[in-house]
């Protein structure tokens, strides 16, 4: 450790066992922090500095972000050293001509959303998690979040990275370029990878134009079954940025936690939060439109249409508050994706099999049903014990993804790997497919030093 002295400070090593605890973890609690150390560079040389002498002295490292990570892939249970990005936070070299912004990876989703819309302009990877998670880790995830359905993810919005490597060497990709074709797009490796190659560092991150006021809608549905109809009809019509779902079991917990009131008299099964652009005069008529189209189909029981940001922002509460509602438990997540015209006949048939098989427990269903993304939550029952509860859910997974693999799906939407998806990584990605990731991860980093543990074994 006293190697360190030579090129960090005293407050960039830190020992201390609060920050141990807080920086060796996310937001799992399946594993006990125990890092050896936490460190904070504060530039992509001193990063490179801490990964050549890790090497040396055969040390491993964890990347730290936001730690808003639900799959444990910041987690450092085994004496590693962490590695802190928060230092590396600035925001520099705006550029309206390439619409193009510097970002340091430990700038915070928030402070560069905030950053471009002063200069009248947006960023539009957005999430609750937007005032902790860092931009190195939306980008080391391939993050999605609310809006996927319209401006993509992550990956969409980085025109350059600079990366260390598990070897040391530091790497710049594509440098903003809009046409770059000359071969393998490296930064399109290292967007998902989950600090298992490198070390991400500083960013050149796109945005685009500010959208016009949304309209939001809050729609009471009578089941699953009418989802879809309901989908193929706003999305043919209307600019639709965002389309999520929740049950009534996840508002029930919403409406326990806040102080929020139920929004309608009656209680239905199913709730959808529809976001429209408000681009031009026409659309409020348009939204009306689809709105009694839907309610004469009998698709939709009931609806609110919001009349002011402050009422929007009302109705996006009662979906963002769900994974806060749900802490108390603490619930056994998943995130999985199939097809979109899929999602229905997947809920129902695996919330069917759940209820068969396990009545004892309540799974709440909650996602982004516009980009085939839904969350499954199992909360743990207060007098089963955790290690009883984890060995009944994992149970449970099994009926899930081979559910999802018989689809073509995916287990892992938008939360990654890390430890937690890693044993049914196999669900998703094929043997071959597995094995050329090892090949990958052999390449960058041959001493194997980079987020142990994370994504698969090697």
């Amino acid at each position: 450790m006293t190697e360190l002295n030579d090129f960090l400070s005293a407050e960039q090593i830190q020992t201390d066992k609060d920050i141990l605890e807080s920086y060796g973890r996310d937001w799992t609690r399946f594993w006990q922090a125990n890092p050896s150390v936490v460190l904070f560079p504060r530039s992509t040389e001193e990063v490179q500095k801490i990964i050549l002498w890790a090497n040396k002295h055969s040390l491993k490292v964890v990347p730290s972000g936001g730690r808003t990570g639900l799959s444990g892939g910041a987690v450092a249970k085994d004496k590693e050293v962490v590695l802190s990005l928060d230092k590396l936070n600035q925001i520099e070299n705006f550029n309206e001509i390439d619409k193009t912004v510097d970002c340091g990876a430990g700038v915070i989703t928030e402070a560069l959303q905030d950053f471009v819309k002063e200069k009248s302009y947006y960023f539009p990877v957005d999430f609750a998690a937007r005032g902790s998670s860092q931009i190195g880790g939306n980008i080391a995830t391939n993050a999605g979040g609310i809006k996927v359905i319209r401006y993509g993810n992550m990956r969409e919005w980085v025109a350059g990275l600079e990366v260390v490597t598990g070897k040391g060497e530091v790497l710049n990709l594509n440098n903003g370029l809009i046409k770059n074709n000359t071969g393998y797009d490296f930064r399109h490796l290292f967007i998902g990878s989950e600090g298992t190659l490198g070390i991400i560092t500083k960013t050149k991150i796109k945005f685009t134009t500010l959208p016009k006021e949304e309209q939001v809608l809050l729609l009471a549905v009578p089941s699953l079954r009418e989802i879809m109809p309901i989908f193929k009809v706003f999305t043919k019509e209307l600019p639709v940025t965002a389309f999520e779902m929740f049950t009534d079991k996840a508002l029930k917990h919403v409406l326990h936690s806040t102080e929020l009131s139920s929004p309608f008299p009656e209680d239905y099964s199913t709730y959808l939060v529809v976001e429209v652009e408000n681009q031009n005069e026409s659309i409020e008529e348009k939204i009306m439109g689809c709105f009694e189209k839907c309610m004469e189909e009998g698709w939709i029981m009931d609806g609110l249409v919001s009349q002011s940001p402050t009422q929007a922002k009302e109705f996006w509460t009662y979906r963002e508050q769900i994974s806060e509602a749900l802490a108390f438990a603490p619930p056994h997540k998943n995130d999985i994706s199939v097809n979109v015209s899929k999602i229905p006949d997947f809920i129902e048939k695996v919330d069917q099999i759940y209820q068969e098989k396990y009545p004892q427990f309540e799974v709440i269903w909650f996602g982004h049903i516009g980009d085939g993304n839904v969350h499954v939550n199992i909360l743990k029952p207060k007098d089963m014990e955790m290690n009883d509860f984890l060995n009944e859910v994992h149970k449970v997974d099994d009926i899930l993804f081979q559910e999802i693999k018989a689809l073509g799906g995916s287990v892992s939407a938008e939360h990654g790997v890390g430890l937690v998806k890693k044993k049914p990584l196999n669900y998703t990605r094929s043997k071959e497919e597995i094995e050329i990731m090892k090949a990958m991860k052999q390449a960058f980093d041959p001493n194997l030093i980079l987020n142990p543990g994370k994504v698969f074994d090697m």
